[in-house]
């Protein structure tokens, strides 16, 4: 089964980001045939910046997207959204691909479940 986040909202300020993040991580653990894709849009394109820190005891989304990347996940950030925050000459967490609508289109078609958030 393939399933793709989408994810809209900046990486801090709402708990969106770190709830999607949650449930990928969880399907990954309990269902481990799952392929999870992750489509960053929008602020959430912030969340692929690498270096973040957050207080101790405060998620770190970071964290959280390489657990997702290191279990076979895929994540991609939207290039044009990237563009217009300043962030498309910059270095994004290893293993996040800078993408198109084209192919979030072709993952939307391509997948089983689609989660936004």
């Amino acid at each position: 089964m393939k399933i793709l986040f989408i994810l809209n909202d900046a990486p801090y300020g709402s708990e969106k980001v770190y709830n999607a993040l949650r449930l990928a991580m969880k399907l990954q653990l309990e269902h481990p045939a799952a392929e999870i894709r992750v489509f960053l849009m929008a602020d959430a394109v912030n969340a692929a910046l690498p270096a973040q820190t957050t207080p101790q005891g405060y998620y770190n989304v970071e964290r959280m997207l390489k657990a997702v990347i290191t279990k076979q996940g895929h994540v991609k950030a939207c290039g044009a959204c990237a563009e217009a925050r300043g962030l498309d000459k910059v270095a994004l967490i290893e293993g996040i691909e800078v993408s198109t609508m084209s192919q979030l289109a072709q993952w939307v078609v391509d997948s089983d479940k689609v989660l936004t958030f």
